[in-house]
């Protein structure tokens, strides 16, 4: 193929985003020119490749943490690469022009390594598409020293077991560190001239890199059998790597600033990371434990950083339950005044009822009534008990009537649908819950009523994942998922209550790749060279292509999504995420009695995690036996887009300013 920059006018003309590809963003890192003054020897070209479009990856924190810590390192540059969208991927392949990183339009093939961040199974077949745009070869046996060394990482990485033919290495875990060690081993083994093998044995003894192609894959007639070892240097498990004190590792407090507009476009503040409440689905809360605060006086410190270098007008807090920081009283009034102070809205996700100051929100959202969102997932507290979800039908009420008292009138409902043991009672109990909270509006004197309600449940259907005590549960079928929907529709029909729900293929074919094995390598190649290339978008997904792909390698969607035995081999035993599955099936057992686990807040659960001494499992070993243990019953509480109003301004300090501009060079296309 020919070298041409995808970034020419010739090209950026005739795409619809050429934004897209444009580059030159504001708190871009270029090292281009001190990079070139470095000799081979010394220095290391690295792409962080995003399976997707650019205003989904640029909306990804570690997307922008790790590009700042690989190019905080002397001698390493890490540029940016994104799945181009259809329009761009056609002029690709008609000018035969090879997929380009952004900052310095280099060919992918050119760079020493590729590190393909994954989010979601559905991006794989984007992911064989970017190393074709690229023209390098899919399988690890069809590449040599001249390629680029291709790593995975990702929160999906506890089972990447589909994936595994296509990749050199997988970085299990949180990768501030692992990765900026794993680059600089493969530096100094690329300066001696060693060879791929020799470097991916040394690879293997660093904490948390799984090397694919030293283990083999055994099936019998019932299926997935064992990972065999098959070199002497392949560890038996490979050990999930996390940072202990979230004080010490990079913050991207200097966040690149895309030039269009993409999903998140805000600041984000990550508060801590892990979840102590233990929702049975949840794989984030398993494999992000234990749960680790930054300090106070970081985040304030964060906070006057990403307001000063982003002039971004929303901050956004980032963590699994964000009102479960211990700090929260503190942090919140200290974040209100900064952000005020900047006219900078704040947006206040995943907040708990149990923890959740009406007063505060007040104080935040001021006049403008932003909608609120609830994650009450089933629709009976039976239910709920089985999946963990700590939430009752009177917290969900009570938070609801405060709302609509409070001027709210904008109310969503998250529910799962498949979840373990359901019945079509708790299928009903959804719409029952719905009509209860636009009763709650009912009952409210006509005088305090803002405006006629909008209730919107919106309905996802529950995939088994690695590393839950739901692994082992069965996922429902795509015609179980239209009855139940097809029940809510005819229960729900209200114009005040709106109902969405996922698609019902695409979380089949999500379910299947969630607890896939190696056999699907081949069928997720098959996939794409039917025509699967960007699957997370629904316009792009057939499930078609996927049975015929499973069909024509002897499998079926059933031999993944069905129940499996306690006791059966699963593909990502040699994963350890460093939670044990004793804990794991205790907390099967107990959902299938209907009984519920305390938070890591009140109670260790001895996960595995508590001899980390770090985290919230070293507060729990530092407190005195006899201290009584707090049981929390409240629920789960979300606000999404709660903005602080503009404070008042004098307007005699009032003035205006008149701006010309215009645009040249590569602005043009924004």
């Amino acid at each position: 193929m020919n070298k041409k920059r995808m970034q020419t006018r010739s090209i950026l003309q005739r795409v619809e985003k050429p934004s897209r590809y444009v580059g030159g963003e504001w708190n871009l890192i270029d090292k281009s020119e001190s990079f070139a003054q470095l000799s081979p020897q010394e220095r290391l070209h690295v792409a962080f490749c995003f399976p997707d479009l650019y205003e989904i990856g640029m909306s990804n924190l570690a997307l922008q943490i790790l590009y700042q810590a690989v190019n905080a390192q002397e001698g390493m540059y890490c540029e940016r690469a994104f799945m181009p969208a259809p329009d761009m991927r056609e002029i690709l392949r008609e000018e035969q022009i090879l997929l380009e990183s952004i900052e310095s339009g280099t060919p992918l093939s050119d760079f020493d390594v590729l590190a393909f961040s994954l989010h979601y199974e559905l991006s794989y077949t984007a992911v064989l598409e970017m190393l074709n745009l690229a023209a390098i070869p899919f399988s690890r046996s069809e590449r040599d020293d001249s390629h680029p060394l291709l790593i995975a990482g990702g929160p999906i990485t506890c089972n990447l077991e589909p994936m595994a033919e296509f990749f050199d290495l997988i970085q299990l875990g949180e990768g501030e560190t692992a990765l900026v060690e794993l680059l600089e081993v493969f530096r100094e083994h690329k300066a001696r001239g060693d060879s791929r093998e020799a470097f991916l044995r040394a690879a293997s003894t660093i904490e948390g890199i799984y090397v694919p192609g030293f283990y083999e894959a055994v099936y019998d007639e019932t299926g997935f059998v064992e990972l065999k070892p098959l070199n002497p240097a392949a560890p038996a498990k490979i050990i999930r790597r996390f940072e202990p004190d979230l004080d010490e590792i990079i913050y991207p407090t200097e966040p690149l600033l895309p030039l269009m507009e993409v999903v998140h476009d805000r600041a984000v503040l990550e508060l801590f990371r892990g979840c102590s409440r233990g929702c049975r689905f949840c794989q984030a809360g398993y494999t992000y434990r234990p749960v680790r605060e930054r300090s106070l006086t970081t985040l304030t410190e964060y906070t006057e950083k990403l307001l000063d270098s982003t002039g971004a007008d929303e901050l956004g807090l980032l963590s699994l339950s964000s009102s479960d920081y211990s700090e929260r009283d503190r942090l919140m009034p200290a974040l209100i005044e900064k952000t005020a102070n900047c006219h900078v809205n704040l947006s206040l996700p995943s907040l708990r009822l149990d923890s959740f100051d009406f007063d505060l929100m007040e104080q935040i959202s001021g006049t403008r009534k932003a909608g609120l969102t609830f994650a009450p997932e089933a629709g009976t507290q039976r239910l709920r008990d089985v999946v963990n979800k700590n939430i009752t039908e009177e917290d969900l009420l009570q938070a609801c009537d405060i709302a609509f008292r409070g001027g709210w009138t904008n109310i969503k409902l998250y529910f799962m649908l498949g979840l373990p043991s359901e019945t079509e009672e708790d299928v009903r109990g959804i719409a029952d819950l719905c009509w209860k909270v636009l009763n709650v509006w009912k009952e409210i004197p006509p005088e305090e009523r803002k405006r006629q309600p909008k209730i919107s449940a919106a309905i996802s259907f529950f995939i088994p994942k690695p590393w839950t005590p739901f692994q082992w549960a069965e996922q429902i079928t795509p015609t179980q998922m239209k009855e139940r929907v097809r029940l809510l529709t005819d229960l729900l029909r209200d114009r005040r209550i709106s109902l969405q729900w996922h698609e019902y293929e695409s979380s089949r074919i999500e379910g299947v790749l969630a607890r896939g094995d190696r056999r699907l390598a081949p069928v997720i190649e098959q996939a794409w060279r039917d025509g699967s290339f960007l699957d997370a978008w629904h316009e792009h997904f057939s499930a078609e292509r996927w049975d015929q792909a499973l069909a024509a390698n002897g499998l079926s969607s059933d031999d993944y999504t069905r129940a499996r035995s306690t006791d059966e081999a699963l593909p990502w035993d040699h994963m350890d995420v460093r939670v044990n599955k004793r804990f794991l099936l205790r907390e099967l057992q107990l959902a299938m009695e209907g009984k519920t686990s305390a938070s890591c807040m009140d109670q260790c659960s001895y996960c595995g995690l508590q001899s980390e001494h770090c985290g919230i499992c070293l507060q729990w070993q530092e407190q005195v036996e006899d201290e009584p243990v707090l049981e929390q019953e409240a629920a789960e509480l979300s606000l999404s887009e709660v903005k602080i109003a503009t404070p008042e301004i004098d307007p005699e300090q009032m003035r205006k300013v008149r701006l010309f501009y215009a645009r040249s060079g590569a602005p043009v296309y924004l």
